[in-house]
Parts: C-alpha cells; structure tokens; sequence
C-alpha cells in the first residue's frame, strides 16, 4: 500500500458500533492512545471490520483549525 496522506497509524480496533447507516470505529494506537472514525456500514462490511482486527487509520487533511475562548 502507498498513499499521498502523510499520517498513517497502524492500530487495533478496540469498540465497533454498527448503527443503521454509519459505524463508529474506535482504534488504539500504541496501547493507549485511541481515534475514532465513522465511516459508512457498507464500507464496515466490504472491510470485514471487527474487533482486534489490525487496521491503519490513514489521516489526510489540508487544515488544522484552532480556537480558544
């Protein structure tokens, strides 16, 4: 696999939650550190995901946005 997406962060998936039309994958990163990322159902199934499976969380964004109070 190559991509153009700078952060690429191999983890496990830790929680799944199927919902009618999206999922809810959280994905732990060096045993402590976790990212969610919701993707569609459809896309959950085609990618056979489940808990403990190895996956990569591929980051890719052109902005970072920042706010204080």
């Amino acid at each position: 696999m190559k991509f153009s997406a700078r952060n690429v962060l191999r983890g496990r998936i830790s929680r799944i939650h199927h919902g009618e039309v999206n999922t809810e994958v959280v994905v732990r990163i060096n045993g402590k550190t976790e990212i969610v990322s919701v993707i569609t159902k459809a896309s959950a199934e085609q990618l056979k995901l489940r808990k403990g499976r190895a996956v990569y969380a591929v980051i890719k964004a052109s902005n970072v946005i920042l706010a204080v109070d």
